[in-house]
């Protein structure tokens, strides 16, 4: 038993976590090339969501767990469920609009948003250093959305980019009050168990929608075999990255090495200009710089 738990070193935890965040930023990769041949939002993530749920089912019959949700706790965990669902929906409906490493970066100040949360819900203050963080990723995100270009002349940028903006943020705000419900009301429940029942309201949730059309094309499939290579390979990487992670969280001593995952949007920055050949001007990826190094961060002094 004590080989279950026993820490990895830490080489090799940074190597799996640096693997994991690789694998999440092909993810969105594979996503963009699979939304560019028509394939529906709403079908890339039940297909996503659809191995993610059978590969948990596994992990859960494997270690043993019930699958019950207590009395007290079914209606955040059904919370959850309706905001992973609704970041999984805006993430990826970003990823179809703007560069997939600016959608990344975006959602990835959800920490900022999850300590603003906090505090408004009679949480700790955020502290005058970590305000000061905060103005200096704000001052990144300025450069990554290149606002004076957008300013100047809107339709530079593209015609999704305002809208993409706002789904990749909204997005994280969905994802840090899922985060808030995780660490607030659900932190007793197994994680393996949790994250059943919270793929099931994703899968339920994006079934429905795509049965009532209520995102238009939601549930096309991809126009050519290019599309499909997509369509499976983002739902291969999703699955594989959560999987390992999950399995090997208790191991990967996260409250030292999270920090690395940070990394994902640096790794979808190279993989969409090798595999989408999308580019970032030069103040944009030094406002990326200062956001992540922000990001990490602020990550450090939450473990500190």
């Amino acid at each position: 038993m004590s080989d279950v738990t026993q820490p990895l070193s830490r080489p090799l935890a940074i190597t799996i976590l640096l693997s994991a965040a690789c694998l999440f930023a092909a993810n969105h990769v594979a996503a963009r090339v699979a939304f560019d041949d028509g394939t529906g939002v709403l079908l890339a993530i039940l297909t996503r969501g659809s191995i993610a749920f059978l590969m948990m089912v596994s992990l859960v019959i494997a270690q043993r767990h019930r699958l019950v949700i207590p009395a007290g706790k079914r209606r955040w965990q059904l919370i959850l469920g309706v905001m992973i669902a609704g970041q999984s929906l805006c993430l990826y409906s970003a990823v179809a609009r703007i560069p997939v490493a600016v959608a990344l970066l975006l959602v990835n100040t959800w920490p900022i948003l999850y300590a603003l949360l906090t505090w408004a819900l009679g949480g700790r203050r955020p502290s005058v250093r970590f305000t000061a963080i905060m103005v200096v990723i704000l001052i990144g995100l300025i450069m990554v959305l290149d606002l004076g270009t957008w300013l100047s002349d809107p339709t530079a940028m593209g015609p999704d980019w305002l809208s993409g903006v706002v789904l990749a943020e909204t997005a994280a705000l969905f994802f840090a009050v899922a985060i808030w419900v995780t660490e607030n009301r659900l932190s007793r429940l197994p994680g393996a168990v949790r994250s059943v029942f919270t793929m099931m309201a994703v899968l339920a949730l994006m079934a429905v929608g795509g049965l009532l059309g209520i995102l238009p094309g939601g549930l096309d499939l991809p126009q050519s075999q290019s599309g499909w290579v997509a369509l499976v390979s983002l739902a291969a990487l999703y699955g594989t990255a959560s999987t390992v992670l999950f399995v090997l969280v208790p191991r990967l001593n996260m409250s030292r090495n999270a920090p690395v995952m940070n990394l994902e949007p640096v790794a979808s920055l190279l993989f969409g200009f090798v595999v989408l050949g999308q580019v970032l001007a030069p103040v944009q990826l030094v406002g990326g710089a200062v956001v992540l190094g922000g990001i990490v961060w602020l990550s450090l002094m939450r473990k500190a």
